[in-house]
């Protein structure tokens, strides 16, 4: 069996077929994508396909995948507990906001709420993001208890949501406009619910300043905590 060529300018052939599953997404419906279309789009021959794949669905896994797996991660809350929420929250949106290829990521991913989508494919991207959610938390997935499960599952559906609107939104919104103050602390308070850090403690630090604190959040730390 002949060896791949190693060309160093040509991407891995299992590379360039993801890559032409997402060209051939955005130009089609998925289920009038076929491997015929992916092979010459990735220049590579059926046999290079099966090798990888064992049909479309798989390929489509592995693309959705390895876009979830490649979005800047934002850090651990033990990692960052000496800053404040607009700070952290500032990490990350600069991270994916202003690097091109994370909007080629965005953009793709948004690909699977729109039209030319399927019922399968939005349901992996569904199972792939809670799967990173679990996995970004430290989370046991068979003992995760019932409100952390609903936050995640809370979190996941409004990213996708964000993906349905993306294409509009898309070149008019700005890490600054993203910076607004209750919208860090909404984030970064709904993260620290589903860590194991204590959300008590973030509270008091995100407030750490001569302003009063709103009566939602002191009536939450007047709360007994959760075992």
């Amino acid at each position: 069996m002949p060896r791949p060529r190693r060309d160093s300018h040509m991407l891995p052939a299992k590379e360039r077929m993801e890559n032409a599953f997402w060209e051939l997404l955005a130009d089609r419906e998925y289920h009038r994508i076929t491997v015929t279309d992916v092979v010459r789009m990735a220049d590579v021959n059926r046999n290079s396909f099966y090798y990888h794949f064992s049909g479309l669905p798989e390929l489509a896994d592995a693309a959705i995948l390895r876009e979830v797996e490649n979005i800047p991660r934002p850090a651990t809350p033990q990692a960052h507990m000496h800053l404040r929420p607009e700070t952290e929250w500032r990490f990350y949106c600069t991270s994916l906001l202003e690097q091109p290829e994370q909007r080629r990521r965005i953009d793709r991913l948004a690909l699977l709420t729109g039209s030319n989508s399927a019922p399968e494919l939005r349901e992996s991207l569904r199972d792939f993001m809670r799967l990173t959610f679990i996995s970004l938390l430290d989370l046991d997935p068979e003992t995760i208890d019932k409100r952390t499960s609903m936050l995640i599952n809370f979190s996941v559906g409004g990213l996708i949501s964000i993906l349905q609107d993306w294409a509009a939104i898309d070149g008019d919104i700005s890490v600054e406009e993203l910076m607004d103050e209750d919208t860090a602390m909404l984030v970064m308070g709904l993260y620290m619910a589903m860590s194991k850090e204590s959300l008590r403690t973030y509270w008091r630090r995100a407030f750490a300043t001569e302003r009063p604190l709103p009566n939602y959040i002191t009536a939450s730390l007047a709360a007994p905590a959760y075992a």
